[in-house]
Order: structure tokens, then C-alpha cells, then sequence
């Protein structure tokens, strides 16, 4: 009885997502008039996260912490 319950109320909020809404009928209109030169660039700094490891070094081993290094 339990499971059934507990189904029925994870399953709710998924059919009430699913029903359409005027949202999802509303219309939508393109403007090709818009220049490439009304946009505003900007400079995108790609990162990549470096997880914290033991690093190996003529004294023992040592802790590098978690970093970002640029791509």
C-alpha cells in the first residue's frame, strides 16, 4: 500500500508537467532585422576544473588542492 502511494505521488507532478498550457501554444516570432553589430561580444574564458591529487616529489608526497586552469 505503501509503494503505491508513494508512486502515485511521485507520478503527480510529472502528469500535471505534461498537460499542455497556453504557454506551449503561444506563437513565436523571429525579427531578421537584427545586425550582427547591435550584438555585444564577449570574451568567454574556458575552464577546466584539475581535481586535488597526491603529487610525488623528491621529499615525499605532497597535496595539490582542486584548481581551474584555463584552456
Amino acid at each position: 500500500m505503501k509503494r503505491i502511494f508513494v508512486g502515485t505521488l511521485l507520478a503527480l507532478p510529472l502528469a500535471i508537467a505534461s498537460l499542455p498550457s497556453q504557454a506551449s501554444a503561444a506563437e513565436i516570432s523571429v525579427r531578421p532585422d537584427i545586425h550582427g553589430h547591435n550584438l555585444i561580444a564577449r570574451h568567454v574564458v574556458h575552464k577546466k576544473l584539475i581535481r586535488g591529487h597526491w603529487e610525488r616529489t623528491a621529499h615525499g608526497r605532497r597535496w595539490v588542492p582542486a584548481h581551474y586552469v584555463r584552456v
